[in-house]
């Protein structure tokens, strides 16, 4: 009897007064996959790539407007338009759309729709979500009282004219996908991911989705395919040299000290400039950097995180408010925070037992760590959490010596205990600077997937501390800035005479921090394999779908968040 029933069509929400039109081409998006219409248009993600370049490419001819589309009533049989790029908007609709190119014939208009790529060969001549969105634009036209029956995609490649016809089942169907976004983008509610699609691998948004990650740690089925290790050449731009000025000639920053030569970067190989000390920056400069969303980092002389410069921010609203509610809930502070003091003692004694110099660490040592890391994850509450951190950082840092390496050449790199403001030795001096960079680090990162880097869930919310980014980056204090300090004092990269001492403090001097940030650079660059996904990714990329994977959490895709712990 069921199959009998007939269906009851649930109408869209009335468009509420002062809410954007909806785009068109993010009905294209919602066709071909929910999810990426709204993590698009919700969410405010974007991200570039080979594809979506192309098609911007082949669009910029058409986008610039020529000629004009006549009142409805002025159309003549036999008079022929040649619209390009006109803006058209129905307010019963809630729609706007930028069409192509307009033209007539036999008094009906004809929206064209250019695509890149070649035409298709399926029966009806185009995929489904393109032929929606050429349906939707003549919808559009029909609402402001024009004849269109039908309307062309121009695939660019192939030099092909595809026409759709506007048929009562395509019309239904866009009015679906219209009624469907609207409700989707009105429940605030992010639809699933696809399950093991072929569409995945070329969507842009792929490492932003995540979504064989999400089905793999929801449903734990088919392992993840290497979706979210995209290649990506660009990286931070360090300046330290003092009174240096930096200024954009063209499509470079050119770095200008004193008598020397100038020295430049593109623009495209920089994902973010990192300035130490005494740097100028013009505002032409600034204002590229935030129109490409290159963040500008600030560290006083002495290597100190101030802060750093963004554009206008992401747009992830939805993200945002869920970090903060969680923030307020204690029992999620707790299940975070435990998870991320158990891995960073875990990561910690791994540190040991692979970097120990000389055979193995001591079993009481591995025995110490791994039992401090078990009473975490059973902590009770955050000052319970905190007393089982500090012991076992204790322990760790009072054996860390056993992993430097010691041939009586270089005193200076004895170490006995971690101390902080100032740092008392060399060692100490590293450390703190890696915690800086890595601090640095960790804030851009969040700032870019869209979170408040200053709301913590562990750490507590002071005043100029990125709490977030401090929780986040525990577990990979040993696995990234204790790792490359111990890489940068064993291989000899930074020695004792690239210290100064001033007082109780000890500091590095511009050369040798000029080569611990290659060091640094160089873990981040460091490529490992996902314990849990099975495929490689660098450090630097594996931050991010770590931020990434904690707000799938906080939006509740995924049941708890994925510790890193490497193996």
């Amino acid at each position: 009897m069921a199959d009998d029933q007939p269906e009851l069509p649930l109408s869209a929400p009335p468009l509420p007064a002062g809410l954007p039109h909806l785009p068109v081409r993010m009905l294209n998006e919602f066709v071909y996959c929910p999810r990426l219409a709204y993590l698009e248009w919700v969410q405010g993600e974007w991200a570039e790539s080979a594809d979506t370049a192309e098609g911007s490419l082949r669009h910029r001819r058409v986008d610039k407007p020529s000629g004009e589309l006549p009142a409805p009533g002025e159309l003549g049989e036999d008079e022929r338009i040649h619209a390009r790029s006109l803006t058209i908007a129905s307010d019963r609709l809630g729609l706007i759309a930028r069409i192509d190119l307009i033209e007539s014939e036999d008094g009906a208009v004809i929206p064209i729709d250019y695509k890149r790529g070649r035409r298709p060969h399926v029966v009806t001549g185009a995929w489904e979500p393109e032929r929606v969105q050429v349906c939707v634009q003549g919808l559009i036209l029909e609402d402001h009282g024009f004849r269109c029956d039908e309307g062309v995609l121009y695939f660019c490649e192939s030099r092909e004219r595809v026409r759709v016809p506007f048929d009562d089942q395509l019309r239904a169907t866009a009015r679906d996908a219209i009624t469907g976004l609207r409700l989707v983008s009105a429940g605030r509610h992010i639809p699933p991911p696809l399950q093991d699609s072929p569409k995945c691998p070329r969507c842009s948004l792929v490492g932003i989705c995540l979504p064989d990650e999400v089905n793999y740690l929801k449903r734990g089925t088919v392992n993840p395919r290497p979706l979210a290790v995209g290649r990506d050449d660009a990286l931070p731009l360090y300046v330290q040299a003092q009174r240096a000025r930096i200024g954009k000639q063209a499509e470079t920053l050119k770095i200008e000290v004193e008598d020397e030569p100038a020295t430049t970067a593109r623009l495209i190989d920089v994902s973010q400039v990192v300035l130490i000390g005494n740097i100028s920056i013009t505002t032409p400069v600034v204002h590229e950097l935030m129109r490409r969303e290159i963040p500008v980092s600030w560290y006083s002389y002495g290597g100190w995180f101030l802060g750093h410069t963004t554009g206008t921010g992401h747009r992830n609203v939805e993200l945002r408010t869920a970090q903060y509610r969680a923030s307020f809930d204690s029992a999620m502070c707790l299940a975070l925070a435990r998870g991320l003091v158990g891995a960073k003692l875990k990561n910690a004694r791994t540190l040991l037992r692979r970097n120990w110099r000389d055979g193995e660490p001591p079993a009481a040592l591995l025995d110490d760590l791994k039992r401090q890391a078990e009473h975490a994850l059973r902590a009770r509450g955050l000052p319970e959490l905190l007393g089982i951190e500090g012991s076992g950082a204790a322990v760790y840092f009072r054996h860390l010596a056993g992993a430097l390496k010691r041939d009586g050449s270089e005193p200076a790199f004895d170490f006995e205990t971690r101390n902080r403001r100032p740092p008392a030795d060399p060692v100490n001096a590293l450390l703190s600077f890696a915690y800086a960079l890595l601090t640095r680090t960790f804030t851009v990162t969040l700032s870019a997937v869209g979170f408040d880097p200053y709301r913590g869930f562990y750490h507590q919310p002071r005043y100029g501390r990125p709490a977030l980014a401090l929780d986040l980056m525990e577990p990979f204090r040993p696995l990234i800035a204790d790792s490359a300090v111990l890489q940068a004092i064993n291989n000899a990269e930074v020695q004792a005479s690239d210290f100064v001492r001033s007082g109780p403090a000890v500091a590095l001097k511009p050369d040798g921090r000029k080569r611990f940030i290659a060091a640094f650079e160089r873990r981040l660059s460091h490529e490992i394999t996902h314990p849990l996904f099975g495929y490689r990714l660098s450090y630097r990329r594996l931050l991010e779908v770590q931020a990434r994977l904690l707000g799938r959490w906080l939006l509740g895709e995924i049941p708890e968040y994925p510790q890193f712990v490497t193996r």
